[in-house]
């Protein structure tokens, strides 16, 4: 009887360990988190930036850029680990050129992108986007000592000389300039900025956060936000929405996507009070 009763005993012991190893298994699959993969250039600021440490001003961390030793931060950052958060994803940053930033995440580089990129039904035809996460205006980043420093209205850069940043929407609002010399257009906003401070440009085509961070970064710099009555229209087939763009089909993607926006309850006024901490926390130059 004795010797049963320890055969017993031990085949519960064994059946017991093979149910706790089993829920040990489990549990480990459980814990293992999604990663929302994020492409933008960590470039243009406020939106995105790049910066040497994981110390923000404020307090706040910047996320590692992966597969380098650098760090990204910005409203598009900030917004991205929102959205990972409620999601309850962890966020991976990949940083990548502006001119290949669809290719990359059509080639499975990354999942999303998260970079300020403005809905046009043209993007829309090869990328699938999200409700907007920020809604811009655009104006004109001009020399503080130049000849346009103080004008208000379109018509007053009639014959200006203009430029701004190569496949973006903005490309289309350099013509709407009256008789302007439409000079070559820039990679990034940095040049743009560069070329209106050392007066080889008189203008540059830009929106209002990246030309408020410009005149902050750039004591030489200053923007025009043009009068309602004399100012850019809006092209056809274009916004001013911002959204987050996923790869063509991949409507599960989209939808958890705003679902999150939903559930962080994201208004214009969050975007403002966003962008302008984005703003603040900026860093002074390139």
């Amino acid at each position: 009887m004795k010797k049963r009763t320890v055969s017993v005993l031990l085949c519960i012991i064994l059946v017991v360990s093979l149910l706790a190893g089993c829920g040990a298994v489990k549990s480990s699959a459980k814990e293992e988190k999604k990663v929302l993969r994020v492409g933008m250039e960590c470039a243009y600021a406020p939106f995105n930036w790049t910066q040497s440490s994981e110390e923000v001003s404020n307090g706040d961390k910047a996320v590692p850029i992966y597969g380098s030793e650098d760090y990204a931060y910005g409203y598009d950052v900030m917004l991205a680990q929102k959205l990972a958060d409620e999601l309850g994803w962890e966020l991976e940053i990949h940083k990548v050129e502006w001119s290949s930033i669809v290719l990359g995440m059509n080639s499975g580089d990354y999942d999303v992108i998260i970079a300020g990129m403005g809905y046009t039904e043209e993007r829309d035809n090869s990328v699938d986007f999200t409700d907007p996460y920020y809604i811009r205006n655009n104006v004109l980043i001009v020399n503080r000592e130049g000849a346009y420093a103080d004008v208000k209205t379109l018509a007053d850069f009639t014959g200006a000389s203009a430029t701004t940043q190569i496949g973006t929407i903005w490309e289309q609002y350099v013509p709407q300039i009256p008789d302007v010399n439409q000079l070559t257009y820039y990679e990034t906003t940095s040049e743009i900025v560069m070329a209106v401070s050392m007066g080889a440009a008189d203008c540059g085509v830009l929106d209002e956060p990246t030309a408020m961070s410009a005149s902050i970064a750039n004591p030489d710099i200053n923007y025009v936000k043009l009068d309602d009555s004399d100012g850019f229209i809006v092209p056809e087939g274009q916004s001013l929405n911002v959204c987050v763009a996923v790869k063509e089909g991949n409507s599960e993607l989209q939808k958890s996507l705003d679902d999150a926006l939903d559930a962080i309850e994201w208004d214009e006024a969050k975007m403002a009070d966003l962008m302008n901490l984005a703003v603040e926390l900026q860093p002074l130059s390139e």
